[in-house]
């Protein structure tokens, strides 16, 4: 049936694997279980398809996939888990990080060998904690192959759209290939021929309909599924809710769902996978499990109610403990749409880490180095706040960095500011002192604060925060710019900030499951047929952020184990 309505489907239908949200981890686990033969039902509650997915890059680090060899060499299991252990510790078990380093290659293959699924590994994409031993450069991380959304006919409006302001022109959609080819346009024939293509098909497509068929990024990935999915027949409800577990002495049996007025019980012979994005949006439980002050900021999609991991834990399933943290952080940016609502805008890499800028709490004092991972970026945040008022904080550059780089939603070259500053989105002045009185700062400190970057971008070394002193750090920076990629004078008016808050993009603290993704009570006995994947299962990363892409590629990796287990079973006592 494809994806169809919930009047659909009879009552008491029944399939063998039944899959709780249409992320990445979910139309895996789907799409695993339709490459065995057999029948599945995926059922997302929003009327969108990919979840937090569609807005990301769709990063996936799967270490020593089929993909590895061809940007590195000499990497291996052994050198991983040195990695993994040296930067999660403790905070997450051995046993669990085994279990997705053995099986993470096997996922990539059986996605690459059976489905329109495609990745490729990008040429230098560092692990985000270089300091500590096993850290790569490149091959652990893969971004997934554009796709032609035209192949999915009038299905291509069911995937979510990317967040407006990470598009262009309206909504044409880049990746990184893309943008370094739009950059380049007037200086290589290569880049003349890409942009051309892509700017072309793009205005072809508005002249048909209302967005880019040329899917990228995490539309790219969710497209990819999502053909690979209708392909096999795979029945899909949207905008339907489930209500309840259906249960008997062995475990989940099936669910109780509704939309628009309409229930129906399907059960499920081998397996319910719960893959609807964990906690981020219930109405207690976020407020119980983030730092205060409870952030009142996210880039992720809204589906992640928690009310699945409700469920789970009615049937005796427990959290995860012992995370360093109980979410996923970047800083992120806000203002008010056209539309009224609000975009948050999460600064990734394309600001933070550019020659030129720096980052300051409420007082005008740097409290960070400005170039480390989101994550740990916005981490820095909620522990200067402790001891002096830090969130927001602020991005600082001036205006040759503001041309040359952007600023947040303020893209590079920008010509007219004036819609920026009448909101308030973007503060200008035309000295330090004038900035720091619009900002309420102290004038002195944001003056030592912005004279000292001048002093280390001579010399190339930050003594205070060690800003650019790590392969991640300089890769994030501007390479024709030195001695140190990362680090630049501020010194021509007018001087620009931009307010920055802590944002989760994704719970890292869910539901425990076993290395088979079977979700555990107490005792660490299984619930029967349940499993969970993605950021419903607590994460194997701890709380920490080893890299880019250790969500998505730990929710496919263990969604190829529940319909490995559930299917086959396992010499582990499935």
């Amino acid at each position: 049936m494809g994806i169809t309505t919930l009047s659909a489907i009879e009552n008491t239908a029944c399939y063998d694997v039944i899959v709780i949200g249409a992320g990445a981890g979910g139309m895996s686990a789907a799409l695993f279980a339709a490459i065995e033969g057999k029948s599945v039902l995926l059922i997302e509650r929003t009327e969108y398809i990919g979840g937090t997915t569609a807005l990301s890059a769709a990063t996936v680090w799967i270490p020593n996939s089929m993909h590895s060899a061809k940007v590195s060499s000499g990497d291996d299991f052994e050198t991983v888990s040195r990695f993994l252990t040296g930067v999660v510790g403790n905070h997450s078990s051995a046993e669990m990080r085994e279990a997705f380093l053995r099986s993470g290659p096997e996922a990539v293959a059986t996605l690459e060998g059976h489905s329109e699924v495609r990745f490729r590994p990008y040429a230098t994409h560092p692990d985000y904690e270089q300091q500590v031993e096993g850290a790569t450069l490149r091959g652990r991380a893969m971004e997934p192959l554009p796709f032609d959304g035209r192949r999915l006919g009038a299905e291509l409006k069911r995937i979510r759209p990317p967040i407006p302001e990470f598009t262009i022109f309206g909504g044409m959609m880049v990746d990184r290939t893309d943008i370094n080819h739009l950059l380049g346009l007037t200086k290589s024939v290569a880049s003349f021929a890409h942009a051309t293509k892509i700017l072309g098909r793009y205005g072809f497509d508005r002249v048909k309909g209302s967005r880019g068929s040329r899917l990228v990024m995490g539309n790219a990935l969710v497209g990819r599924l999502l053909k690979s999915l209708l392909d096999r027949n795979v029945d899909i409800v949207i905008e339907t809710e489930v209500q309840s577990f259906v249960t008997d002495a062995t475990g989940v049996s099936g669910v109780v769902v509704a939309h628009a007025g309409i229930t129906r019980k399907i059960n499920a012979t081998s397996a319910v996978v719960l893959a609807a994005g964990g906690y981020g949006r219930h109405k207690t439980r976020r407020a119980e499990m983030l730092p205060t002050p409870v952030s009142d900021y996210s880039p992720a999609a809204p589906g992640h109610t928690g009310e699945m991991q409700d469920l789970a834990l009615a049937l005796g399933a427990r959290f995860g403990d012992g995370n360093l943290d109980n979410a996923f952080w970047a800083p992120v940016s806000v203002r008010k749409r056209p539309d009224g609502s609000t975009a948050v805008f999460p600064h990734f890499v394309m600001d933070r880490s550019k020659p030129g800028t720096v980052c300051v709490d409420q007082r005008g004092a740097r409290f960070v180095n400005e170039s480390s991972s989101y994550h740990v970026f916005a981490r820095a945040m909620f522990d200067a706040n402790r001891t002096s008022p830090c969130i927001p904080c602020f991005i600082i550059t001036d205006a040759v960095g503001l041309k040359k780089y952007g600023l947040g939603m303020v893209r590079m070259g920008a010509r007219n500011l004036a819609p920026y500053l009448a909101d308030g989105y973007l503060t200008e002045a035309d000295s330090v002192a004038d900035l720091a009185s619009k900002l309420k700062m102290d004038a002195g400190i944001l003056a030592r604060s912005i004279a000292n970057m001048g002093v280390y971008a001579a010399t190339g070394i930050d003594p205070d925060f060690g800003r650019g002193t790590t392969a991640y750090h300089r890769n994030n920076g501007d390479p024709a710019h030195g001695p140190n990629p990362t680090l630049g004078p501020i010194a021509t008016a007018p001087f620009y900030a931009v307010r920055l808050y802590p944002g989760d993009i994704g719970a890292a603290t869910g539901l425990v499951i076993d290395p088979w993704a079977r979700v555990t009570k107490a005792d660490s006995q299984p619930i029967g047929r349940l499993y969970a994947c993605g950021n419903e299962a607590n994460s194997i990363m701890g709380g920490t952020y080893p890299g880019p892409g250790i969500t998505i590629g730990p929710a496919i990796t263990f969604a190829y184990r529940a319909i490995q287990h559930a299917v086959h079973g396992s010499k582990e006592g499935g």
